[in-house]
């Protein structure tokens, strides 16, 4: 099973192509300020990409809706 399922993702984000351009910027923040919006021991991913997807799961990141 894969986590954050893509079921719940696309109840916060509006499109799939939303989804990869939000969490390619915020991966690639992640990358290069290390800065985390949850504690490291919290997040089940390891690789940013993932740590990204669970922060828009859990409500970390404000998605505008245009």
């Amino acid at each position: 099973m894969i986590y954050p399922s893509i079921d719940k993702l696309l109840n916060i984000v509006e499109s799939k192509y939303q989804l990869v351009h939000i969490v390619a910027r915020r991966s690639k923040e992640i990358s290069r300020t290390g800065y985390l919006q949850m504690p490291e021991s919290e997040y089940k991913c390891k690789k940013n990409i993932g740590r990204a997807l669970e922060e828009i799961t859990e409500g970390h990141l404000k998605i505008r809706h245009n």
